[in-house]
């Protein structure tokens, strides 16, 4: 019998990786142009994204896509083992070379599987990775905003946490899941319009945030950008060994271990005055690591 030459599966991989990863920078890309042609302020357009948006697209995600046999209280474990223990690796790290906690520990533990984690995810593994991407994304957001705060010296806040948008929409999406409810006729093509607008918006603003850079500290960035998705991975790849979730869960785990920092990690810092350049330096280097990484991993996982 034959051997299928390796060559065509090669370019068969690498092709679905393009097609994975092309459409998200390209978008990315487009967004940084028009950041560095236009002075712009998203800041509106990330608050439309987070409290309209995104939570209708999770709402939409979990109860018209999820399907009833994804692991998605694994997924909401493994978000927070990931997460947790980028944090404690983190925290091991920046105590012994005696770096800042507050500058480095958020963008270690909080990723960003938001703007990039929920394209790659839809793309990669279709309408199941982007349920399961969407729970990761929630978990991680739910503890930045309060975890994540603390670290920059806020107090937490549940009535805060229990106003969050992101987190109310998941609330009623898996209590619909639950019962095995759906939105009526009427109005489930409106709340799908409003989610197909989330990711493509979120995508043309981390553009924009990224085209304004950071000016120096592009040695910190340079070091947090690569500590980022090796931390990570140091805790993704463990976990998914130890628990062997079924696909697509497993691959996606180690694709939000890689992920480079959230552009929030930017957003907190600099509301709460915390090294703000020397953060955007950490989430730009980051971003350019992701076109290596990125590809990297979906090779592994795919």
């Amino acid at each position: 019998m034959p051997i299928p030459s390796v060559r065509p599966l090669c370019l068969l991989l690498l092709l679905r990786i393009l097609e994975i990863i092309v459409p998200v920078f390209g978008v990315i890309g487009l967004g940084y142009l028009y950041g560095r042609t236009r002075r712009i302020d998203v800041r509106d357009a990330n608050a439309l994204n987070i409290t309209i948006f995104t939570p209708a697209l999770i709402f939409y995600a979990l109860t018209e896509r999820a399907g009833g046999q994804l692991s998605l209280g694994l997924a909401a474990v493994a978000a927070l083992v990931v997460v947790f223990g980028a944090g404690a690796l983190g925290w091991l790290w920046v105590r012994a070379t005696g770096r800042r906690a507050d500058v480095y520990l958020p963008p270690l533990m909080f990723p960003n599987c938001g703007n990039l984690g929920l394209p790659v995810a839809h793309l990669a593994f279709g309408n199941q990775g982007l349920a399961l991407m969407v729970v990761l994304m929630v978990v991680e957001n739910t503890l930045q905003f309060t975890v994540g705060l603390w670290l920059l010296g806020e107090r937490m806040s549940p009535r805060r946490l229990a106003s969050n948008p992101m987190i109310l929409a998941t609330v009623a999406g898996l209590a619909c899941m639950a019962f095995d409810w759906h939105a009526p006729a009427m109005i489930a093509p409106a709340i799908k319009m409003l989610g197909e607008v989330s990711i493509p918006l979120m995508l043309i603003a981390l553009g924009v945030r990224l085209s304004a850079g950071a000016k120096g500290q592009w040695r910190a960035g340079l070091i947090g950008g690569l500590a980022a998705p090796i931390v990570g991975l140091a805790v993704a790849i463990p976990f998914v060994a130890l628990t062997r979730p079924d696909a697509p869960l497993a691959a996606l785990v180690i694709i939000f271990g890689v992920m480079p920092p959230a552009v929030l990690n930017y957003m907190l810092a600099e509301q709460y005055d915390v090294d703000p350049e020397q953060v955007a330096a950490i989430v730009a280097v980051g971003h350019v690591v992701a076109l290596a990484s990125i590809p990297l991993t979906l090779a592994f996982v795919l």
